[in-house]
C-alpha cells in the first residue's frame, strides 16, 4: 500500500467517525437537556463548596442553604425560560423526562414534598453561574451588610449613651461642691434641661442614619455639631462666674477629645467593624453575633429571629472558610465597606476555582457517556472499523467519493471563517449541516443492508446464511473481528466530533504538502457550563 493510498483511506475513516461523531453528540446534548445534568452537576458542585466535602454535602442544612441561594433574585434571573404554549411545551416535556429520573433516585435530605432537586417549586435551574452572582447571592443570603449595619447601629447607640453620660457626669461633679450659689445653680439647671435637647438631636442623627439618610462620617459631624450648639446655647445665658466658666471648659475639652479627629472617633468605638468581625456575625459563639443579637432581640424581634434561623443552619464548615478567607484578606483592606467588596471578590474567585474542578469532573463524566453511545451508534450502524479500512482500501471510487467530499466540507468552512480553518469556535452545527449534505449521495461502508453484510461476511439474500462463511471456526474468529471492529469505533466516537474535524485538517494539510496559514489554534470543546 503506497502512501497516497494511505492518505486516502486516513481520511476517509477520519470523515465517517466526523460524521459519527456528530450524531453522538446530539444525542448526548439532548440527553443532557432532558435530564438537566449540567443545571444538576453545577448545583451539586455549590452544595459540596458550601459543605466542604461531598459527605457533607447531602446534609439538610446545606441543602437548604443552596435552596436560599438559588431563590436569590440574581440567580433565578438567570435561569429565562420560553413563553407561550407552544415555546414552553418542549420545556414541559422536560421537566417531565427530569422528574421522572429524579424520583428513581434516593430523596434527598430536607426536601419537602414541594421541592424539587432545585429548590421549592424549581423545576429547573441555570447550567451557569457568574461567580460575582454566587457572591453576592451567598452575602446577601448569610444577610451580611443587613448585620453590619445592625452592628454599627448597636455601637453608635453605645457611643451616643457615652457621650451623653460624661455631659452628664460633668454636670453632676459641678452640682456636688459646697460652694455653690444661686446664680451656679441657675446655670446647672439650664444645663440639664438642654441636655434632654441635646440627646433628641441625637437620637435624629443616628436615627438618619439607620434610614440611609447619612453616612457613619457624616452621623458623626452631626453628633459633634449638635454639641457644639448646645455648649453655644450655654455660653448665651450664661451668668459670667467661675462655674460656669469651669463647666464651659470641661465640656469644650470633652468635645475637642471625643470628635476632633473623626476618623480616630470612629476607630476607638469601633462604628466600623474589621472584616474578622463582619465574618464573626454568622459565628453564633462569637461576641460580635451576641452583641448583634442583643441588639436585635430589642429593636426588632422578628428579623431576630428570622436572622437568627438563618445563621443557626449553616454549614460549620462554611462560617470557618469565611473566616479563614477573611484573615487573609483583613490586612489588605481599611474599611468595612473595601473588607466586604474584596470577600466578595475572593468568594468569587473560589467559586470559579471550584467550578473548575467541577467542570473537570463533569468532563469526565461525560467521557464515559460518550463511550456508551459511541458503543451503541457502532453497534446500530454496524460501524466495523476492520470493514471500513477494508472496504475503503479495495474500493477506489468509494475512496475518491469520499475523499473528496470530505475536503469539499473542509474547504467550505474554510471559505465561511475568514479565519482560517482552525477559528472555528462553536461551529460543529455548520460542518455538521455540510456533512448532512454530503451523505445523501454516499453509500458509506456501514449499516445493516444487504450489500454491505455481504462484503462484510459473506451474506446472501435469500440463502441459508447459517451455514455459509465457512466452518464452524471461521465464523467465529469473523464475529470476534467483527466486534472488536465496534469496539474500536465506539472508542473513536466518542472522542467527540472535534478531535476528529481538527485531524480532518492536519491530514489534509499533509496530503496536500502544504499548510494555510492560520491563526494559533483554539480549542472548540467550550466549556460545559456555557451551553
Amino acid at each position: 500500500m503506497n502512501l497516497p493510498l494511505i492518505f486516502d483511506v486516513t481520511l476517509g475513516l477520519i470523515f465517517i467517525y466526523l460524521s459519527l461523531s456528530l450524531l453522538a453528540a446530539e444525542i448526548q446534548e439532548m440527553i443532557a437537556t432532558l435530564f438537566q445534568w449540567r443545571a444538576q452537576h453545577l448545583r451539586k458542585s455549590i452544595e459540596i463548596l458550601l459543605a466542604g466535602d461531598v459527605r457533607s454535602s447531602e446534609e439538610a442544612k446545606v441543602i437548604q442553604l443552596a435552596n436560599t441561594i438559588y431563590s436569590n433574585p440574581l440567580i433565578k434571573s438567570l435561569n429565562q425560560e420560553a413563553k407561550g404554549f407552544l415555546a414552553i411545551l418542549p420545556r414541559r416535556l422536560t421537566w417531565l423526562f427530569a422528574r421522572v429520573y429524579r424520583l428513581l433516585k434516593k430523596p434527598r435530605a430536607g426536601n419537602n414534598q414541594n421541592e424539587t432537586f432545585f429548590g421549592e417549586q424549581q423545576r429547573s435551574a441555570p447550567s451557569y453561574i457568574p461567580s460575582e452572582n454566587f457572591a453576592s447571592s451567598l452575602i446577601d443570603t448569610l444577610h451580611l451588610p443587613e448585620l453590619v449595619q445592625n452592628l454599627i447601629e448597636s455601637r453608635l447607640e453605645i457611643f451616643k449613651e457615652k457621650c451623653l453620660a460624661e455631659i452628664k457626669q460633668v454636670l453632676d461633679t459641678l452640682s456636688q461642691e459646697n460652694k455653690l450659689d444661686e446664680e451656679g445653680k441657675i446655670f446647672l439647671n439650664n444645663a440639664n434641661v438642654e441636655l434632654i435637647q441635646l440627646q433628641t438631636e441625637f437620637d435624629q442623627a443616628i436615627s438618619n442614619f439607620e434610614q440611609n439618610k447619612a453616612t457613619l462620617n457624616g452621623t458623626i459631624n452631626s453628633l459633634a455639631r449638635s454639641i457644639d450648639k448646645y455648649i453655644d446655647g450655654l455660653q448665651l445665658n450664661r451668668e459670667n462666674n467661675e462655674l460656669s466658666t469651669r463647666a464651659i471648659f470641661y465640656l469644650k475639652s470633652l468635645r475637642k477629645d471625643m470628635f476632633d479627629d473623626v476618623e480616630q472617633t470612629i476607630l476607638l468605638a469601633g462604628l466600623r467593624p474589621n472584616l474578622n468581625e463582619v465574618v464573626q456575625l454568622i459565628n453564633t459563639s462569637s461576641n460580635v453575633y451576641q452583641e448583634v443579637s442583643g441588639f436585635l432581640k430589642v429593636k426588632d424581634s422578628s428579623n431576630h429571629q428570622k436572622i437568627q434561623n438563618i445563621i443557626q443552619k449553616l454549614p460549620p464548615s462554611l462560617s470557618h472558610n469565611l473566616i479563614t478567607l477573611a484573615q487573609g484578606v483583613q490586612t489588605r483592606v481599611i474599611n468595612t465597606e473595601e473588607g466586604i467588596v474584596s470577600l466578595r471578590r475572593h468568594l468569587g474567585n473560589s467559586f470559579d476555582r471550584s467550578m473548575e474542578r467541577a467542570s473537570g469532573v463533569y468532563k469526565r463524566n461525560s467521557k464515559g457517556v460518550a463511550l456508551l453511545i459511541g458503543f451503541i451508534i457502532a453497534l446500530a450502524m454496524n460501524a466495523d472499523a476492520f470493514h471500513m479500512v477494508s472496504r475503503l482500501s479495495k474500493d477506489s471510487v468509494l475512496r475518491q467519493t469520499v475523499t473528496e467530499n470530505a475536503s469539499n466540507v473542509l474547504s467550505s468552512k474554510s471559505q465561511a471563517t475568514p479565519q482560517g480553518l482552525q477559528n472555528i469556535q462553536a461551529d460543529l452545527k455548520e460542518i455538521k449541516n455540510s456533512t448532512d449534505s454530503v451523505l445523501t449521495d454516499i453509500a458509506l461502508p456501514i449499516g445493516w443492508t444487504d450489500t454491505n453484510l455481504n462484503k462484510q461476511m459473506n451474506w446472501e439474500t435469500g440463502q441459508n446464511n447459517a451455514s455459509s462463511g465457512g466452518n464452524l471456526f471461521k465464523k467465529i474468529i469473523r464475529w470476534n473481528f467483527i466486534f472488536f471492529g465496534w469496539v474500536v469505533s465506539g472508542i473513536a466516537i466518542s472522542m467527540g466530533a472535534p478531535f476528529w474535524f481538527d485531524l480532518i485538517n492536519r491530514v489534509v494539510n499533509v496530503r496536500n504538502t502544504g499548510k494555510m496559514p492560520t491563526s494559533p489554534p483554539r480549542n472548540i470543546d467550550s466549556d460545559y457550563y456555557q451551553s
